[in-house]
């Protein structure tokens, strides 16, 4: 089991998503994982925040975050 820590510091839909991926996939093999949001990433902390625009592959924020929440992953701000 591996230690994995992902930094988000753009407040950008498609960076996001792919760190809230990546989090969960690392996650689901076991690892343990922590978030951090940095700079402009702080906006991804405001619970009002639109979660469904799509990236250019079709999926978006809210297909992972909702996963990282319920498992109580740490995520810092």
């Amino acid at each position: 089991m591996a230690n994995f820590l992902f930094v988000l510091s753009r407040d950008d839909n498609q960076a996001a998503t792919r760190c809230f991926q990546f989090a969960q996939i690392a996650h689901s093999k076991g690892h343990n994982v922590d978030l951090f949001f940095i700079d402009d990433g702080v906006f991804w902390a405001d619970t009002s925040r639109n979660l469904t625009a799509e990236t250019p592959t079709g999926d978006c924020p809210n297909d992972y975050l909702p996963y990282l929440v319920e498992n109580e992953i740490h995520i810092g701000v």
